[in-house]
């Protein structure tokens, strides 16, 4: 059985934790800031967790999650 390909797409938006959740950035970061206020720029720079129903679909994506 040949390894399985990891996508490489889902490789540079996810990435796993330590305790084994799946890390995210948040969307709306990219252009468009000048309509955004300081407080909503500040709050998309954090990293987000992956719900918990769709973990299952990026951990077939991501085989060493």
């Amino acid at each position: 059985m040949p390894k399985m390909k990891t996508n490489r797409a889902a490789a540079k938006r996810f990435r796993k934790t330590g305790s084994g959740k799946i890390r995210r950035a948040k969307a709306g970061l990219s252009h468009g800031m000048v309509s955004k206020n300081r407080k909503h720029c500040r709050r998309l720079r954090k990293n987000d967790m992956v719900h918990k129903s769709m973990v299952k679909r990026i951990k077939v994506l991501l085989p060493y999650a």
